[in-house]
């Protein structure tokens, strides 16, 4: 019976005070409204649309490219030097014949695993610098590594 009440004080327009009462009598009003609305959504579209369209198809990293890397063994048994080329895609590390999981953020920043030595650094324009730790035969080493973009 509580809706059948509702309904009837609605039909005679005596709402109750927790009620509120929206009406748009005049079309104008409504074409007004809508209008506003269709600006503001195409306001609040617009960025939106322009940053997908300028988006390239794929993520690209300032970084992107072929790297000369050298790394230098400053403690432990490792080999004194060593040098190698990795690639960087997509802020992506990789190398060809080696177990490379890594990433290079669009600032430069560089965490690197590279057949089980961990390494970080910095990179910034063409060039880069970090640590580096390790094991050889079970003993721990350590160092620094230099790269250049080639």
């Amino acid at each position: 019976m509580f809706l059948k009440e509702q309904f009837s004080l609605w039909h005679r327009n005596k709402f109750p005070s927790h009620f509120v009462r929206i009406s748009v009598n005049n079309s104008d009003t409504f074409k007004d409204e809508f209008m506003r609305f269709g600006r503001i959504a195409v306001f609040c579209a617009a960025p939106v649309l322009a940053g997908t369209l300028a988006a390239p198809a794929f993520a690209q990293n300032p970084y992107d490219g072929n790297w000369q890397v050298t790394i230098v063994t400053k403690s432990g048994s490792c080999e004194p030097t060593a040098s190698s080329m990795l690639t960087v895609a997509g802020g992506k590390i990789t190398a060809p014949g080696a177990n490379v999981s890594g990433t290079i953020g669009s600032g430069g920043l560089v965490k690197v695993s590279i057949n089980g030595a961990y390494a970080n650094g910095q990179l910034s324009g063409n060039a880069g610098s970090g640590k580096w730790n390790g094991a050889s035969a079970g003993i721990p080493c350590s160092g620094r590594w230099e790269a250049s973009r080639q």
